[in-house]
């Protein structure tokens, strides 16, 4: 990239103007102070942070001011006025995890400001530095159930970004690192480690692989870890024999149970008997005179006749009242007689 430079004097103060095929930039400076230092773009799990060194002879009261340039949203000030030498772009800016980037930094002390430092620009998907994995263990007899968990991202996720990204596992004796093991295009995240030795102490350590244009872009290595197998309890064939022979006894007790209820119920819950004075009782009952009398006994029969008394006096006047007319009429009940 070409770079043009045109300097021009006004009012005692010096102009500098950066022309490029990208940008064209304006840079003041007042005074004598140095520009920051080393400055560079970096990127960890699709963050963006801008760092640098402090000016040659600084004073105490320097402070910075970061701006961020893109060819799609221009120039964007992203911090100003701090006293801390770094920058973190990606949180005052919407990111593209597959754009580029760059940005640049000016000292200011007063009055006096340095000149602008344009930092290296980034690829994103290309650059960022993927951190290591998380890593857990999980023994099982003669073998370690590895679990895998992805680095957390400050924009998106791993998947999303690397489609094509697998793990590297490699694993040894804890006590020998003499014989490697590894396995490696893993695209799972929990994996069995079979055939280990019963109680031997292995340690494990997991590693992701991504491919971009054919060149592999692998992350930090995770921290190794190590765990003891437990004591190999037999083959396997030994639990399935144990298991068939247990449904075996399961399923005669219910055959046995359902063939046999009413003897099995007859012995658990045995019919209550009356005893024997009482069994005569009801099948002989006593034969005396006054027994048998009472229960061929019937109720004696009642005779009765019917008998009205009527009593006659003056006839009760048409139309009157009843209450009127009950010195001429009076009448009496009927009286049923019943001889016994």
């Amino acid at each position: 990239m070409t770079e043009v430079f045109f300097v021009f004097f006004y009012s005692g103060q010096t102009a500098w103007f950066l022309e490029t095929p990208q940008t064209f930039l304006c840079r003041v400076v007042s005074g004598f102070l140095s520009p920051p230092k080393n400055v560079r773009m970096t990127s960890h799990n699709m963050n963006m942070v801008l760092k640098w060194e402090p000016p040659e002879g600084a004073a105490s009261d320097v402070v910075y001011t970061v701006e961020s340039i893109n060819k799609f949203s221009g120039i964007k000030e992203v911090c100003s006025n701090i006293s801390t030498t770094e920058c973190d772009i990606g949180s005052h800016i919407d990111i593209n995890v597959y754009g580029k980037y760059e940005s640049r930094v000016r000292a200011q002390s007063g009055a006096e400001s340095s000149l602008w430092v344009k930092s290296n620009m980034i690829v994103l998907d290309k650059d960022t530095v993927i951190g290591s994995p998380s890593v857990s263990l999980f023994p099982n007899e003669g073998a370690i159930e590895v679990s895998i968990t992805e680095p957390v991202f400050a924009t998106s996720s791993l998947r999303d970004v690397y489609q094509s990204a697998v793990y590297t596992i490699t694993y040894w004796k804890a006590d020998e690192k003499k014989e490697v093991w590894n396995i490696s295009d893993i695209q799972q995240n929990r994996v069995v480690l079979n055939d280990l030795d019963p109680q031997t102490k292995y340690c494990v350590q997991v590693q992701i692989q991504i491919k971009i244009d054919q060149n592999s872009n692998p992350s930090k290595p995770s921290a190794p870890i190590c765990e003891n197998t437990t004591h190999d309890e037999g083959p396997q064939w030994v639990a399935a024999v144990v298991t068939f022979v247990f449904m075996v006894m399961a399923v005669t007790l219910v055959v046995v149970t359902v063939v046999y209820r009413k003897k099995i119920s007859h012995f658990l819950c045995p019919k209550d008997t009356l005893p024997q004075h009482f069994k005569e009782y009801l099948l002989e009952p006593p034969k005396s005179s006054i027994y048998l009398a009472m229960r061929n006994s019937h109720p004696p029969e009642e005779i009765y006749h019917q008998v009205s008394i009527v009593t006659y006096g003056k006839t009760m006047e048409e139309g009157r009242p009843l209450e009127v007319a009950g010195n001429f009429y009076s009448r009496e009940p009927v009286v049923t007689v019943r001889e016994r």
